[in-house]
């Protein structure tokens, strides 16, 4: 298990990117007003216009999803249950909290995860 230094150092870095996204989500709303506001001259710039506006939305919607995987980590810290996989209970390795701070699943569980969120659900 991560020692309490650690963890302090992967709560700054979880704030810091905390800070970035929320900075980068503001910037991307005001970029889809600009391009409501874009003037609409022909077929082309609708098109122009609507494909980069769908885009923005997909990266608005992709930093809003890690936001809230991060909020999440800094609550886990926070209730001491920081670095322990949520599925099996046991400790993540420090090295897949230092690529992903916010994992909340240790390797082994992610592949689990990953696999049955691709499996069609049978109705």
């Amino acid at each position: 298990m991560p020692n309490k230094k650690q963890i302090e150092e992967m709560k700054v870095i979880l704030l810091e990117r905390k800070e970035l996204i929320e900075s980068n989500i503001n910037n991307s709303k005001e970029n889809l007003d600009l391009l409501k506001n874009q003037e609409v001259n022909d077929e082309f710039d609708y098109a122009e216009v609507s494909s980069d506006s769908y885009t923005e939305g997909l990266i608005i919607n992709q930093q809003v999803a890690e936001l809230k995987e991060i909020e999440d980590a800094i609550k886990r810290i926070k209730d001491g249950t920081y670095g322990i996989c949520e599925m099996c209970d046991e400790v993540i390795s420090l090295g897949r909290l230092k690529a992903k701070p916010f994992a909340k699943f240790c390797t082994p569980c992610r592949e689990l995860y990953e696999q049955n969120k691709e499996q069609p659900k049978n109705k």
